[in-house]
């Protein structure tokens, strides 16, 4: 007989109910839509509608011309040849035909501060390159919101969004994104101002986007002790992306000498650790910063960069961020063979782990539900970076691509 009777359960679910909301609402997991494996910056008054072409063109030729065979690249980045020789028809296409998958026009520190007449005409000169994109993501920049660039930046936001509607709406997987975010309440401004453009330019609701850099000390560790980031969430009334680490500026602001500031300093460490708590379950995607070490100069001086930057990309990927920043063409190529060479490795044991799941076959590892689902997450970021084809996955896992993503928004269901 069972001690626990219909009057008891009744109560358990009353007094539950609210938390039973707030899992099935704010940690509904991620809503399994393809995520950039890089956002690159472009200065505003350097950005045109041969951006893409100078990025992919540099990122060729800079291959071609310091490692132009699978052995050389290979030798460069620390991994087997066989391992470069696999995928490098594959980078070949992907330098070719998306050297970026995320473009971000840039109008606070790579662009500087420019008189208002300056800034203006490089948003109605971006505004007549953009319709050019082939980029599968693309946004702008704009300042902070601190006291000294508010105006400024809020204005930008004001163009750039109304010259967007005015050539027929915000374009698909466009983001802004807002820098130095300190509080709160700065993202409170931004929500208000993002409704007041959309009802002003008759605009659907929710469809202006941002992300937060999250660049200050004061955004990990509030005043009051606790996690300013997560609060930041829910301000966003679902209007938030991506948490980005901004490598440099956090750095400065949390004491870290010139010389020091990387993106493997355990300063960037635990801020990173605390926006990964944060944000999980929340849909808000997260992304690592940049490294200002450019694989330009000498043979031996690209060799070097490419391997520090190879090794950086790398790291971030086995610490669960799947996006980076990249700041030159240059860039491109270990970015993409990071992702390559972290996808193409781990295929046949991630697939008979997922099989085993599926068919709730006897194994000897016993997998739980979320494994189940960051498996399937691992071979759906493998197909978006181009590391994976669709054939591939089905073979490996015995799952289309529909499926898998089914899978993964059917979080919280998967038992």
């Amino acid at each position: 007989m069972s001690s626990l009777g219909k009057d008891f359960l009744k109560q358990a679910s009353k007094h539950l109910g609210e938390v039973d909301k707030t899992l099935a609402d704010r940690y509904a997991g991620d809503f399994g839509g393809r995520q950039p494996i890089h956002t690159c910056y472009v200065p505003a008054d350097k950005f045109s509608s041969r951006t893409i072409h100078e990025w992919g063109e540099h990122a060729r030729n800079t291959l071609s011309s310091h490692a132009g065979t699978p052995a050389e690249f290979a030798s460069v980045i620390g991994v087997a040849e066989g391992v470069v020789s696999d995928w490098w028809p594959r980078l070949q296409a992907k330098l070719t035909n998306e050297p970026i998958e995320d473009l971000r026009i840039d109008f606070e520190d790579g662009y500087g501060r420019r008189s208002d007449r300056e800034e203006d005409e490089h948003v109605e000169s971006a505004l007549a390159s953009i319709q050019s994109l082939t980029t599968a993501f693309s946004g702008f920049r704009m300042k902070s919101l601190e006291a000294v660039t508010r105006e400024r930046a809020l204005r930008t936001l004001d163009l750039f969004i109304s010259g967007l509607a005015k050539q027929g709406g915000v374009p698909k997987n466009f983001v802004v994104t807002l820098p130095k975010v300190t509080f709160v309440e700065q993202v409170e401004v931004m929500v208000d101002a993002c409704q007041e453009l959309e009802h002003s330019l008759k605009l659907k609701a929710g469809t202006i986007r941002f992300e937060i850099q999250i660049e200050t000390t004061q955004a990990i560790i509030g005043p009051s002790g606790k996690v300013a980031a997560a609060p930041m969430i829910d301000a966003a009334n679902g209007r938030l992306t991506a948490f980005h680490y901004g490598t440099y500026d956090y750095s400065a602001a949390a004491g870290i000498s010139a010389a020091y500031q990387t993106l493997d300093h355990p300063a960037a460490d635990l801020a990173k650790s605390l926006l990964q708590v944060a944000a999980a379950g929340s849909g808000v995607r997260l992304s690592d910063g940049s490294t200002n070490i450019i694989p330009i100069g000498s043979k031996s001086e690209v060799h070097a960069a490419w391997a520090n930057h190879y090794r950086l990309v790398r790291r971030s990927l086995e610490r669960g961020f799947y996006q980076g920043w990249d700041l030159h063409g240059a860039q491109i190529p270990t970015r993409i063979a990071a992702n390559f060479t972290f996808y193409r490795e781990g295929l046949a044991a991630a697939s008979q782990r997922l099989r085993t799941y599926l068919d709730k076959a006897e194994s000897g590892t016993m997998d739980e539900p979320a494994t189940a689902l960051a498996l399937a997450g691992y071979f759906l970021r493998g197909l978006d970076s181009g590391a994976i084809t669709d054939a591939e996955m089905s073979e490996l896992t015995g799952q289309s691509e529909v499926a898998l993503r089914a899978l993964v928004k059917r979080r919280g269901q998967i038992s």
